[in-house]
């Protein structure tokens, strides 16, 4: 059984933003060592999940993961997602699709925000260190 991996973003009027999920899909792919990654968003951006299923169905998927790439389990996961899941089970009726949780809870996330954190007071005692001229 081929595995085939979705991260679902919400998507953006801003194209610098999907661009940024796509840049995330294709470096969990190499990392992972996952053949069959694609990016899919919720809206403002192509692909969107139906299109993004059915490209690694057509590149040999038999099973389809989606991976939300949000933050916390909002209205989006709760009502938008299960919809389209199972509309697109209606039509790819040969190929099982599960969602993974959102973001929220993993232990990664603290230390995402705790590096932001850092990262960002070094910037500013960078800023206010006397400079030797």
């Amino acid at each position: 059984m081929k595995t085939g991996i979705v991260i679902f973003a919400h998507g953006s009027s801003v194209d610098s933003a999907n661009e940024s999920v796509r840049v995330v899909a294709a470096d969990f792919a190499k990392q992972g060592g996952y053949d069959l990654v694609e990016a899919a968003f919720l809206e403002g951006s192509a692909p969107n999940l139906a299109e993004a299923v059915a490209r690694l169905i057509s590149g040999g998927a038999s099973r389809i993961l989606v991976v939300p790439y949000f933050l916390t389990l909002g209205l989006h996961l709760q009502r938008d997602l299960p919809r389209i899941v199972n509309d697109i089970s209606r039509v790819q009726s040969n190929v099982e699709i599960r969602v993974t949780p959102p973001l929220d809870g993993h232990p990664g996330m603290t230390q995402a925000l705790l590096d932001r954190a850092k990262d960002g007071e070094q910037i500013w005692d960078d800023r206010q260190a006397p400079r030797n001229s």
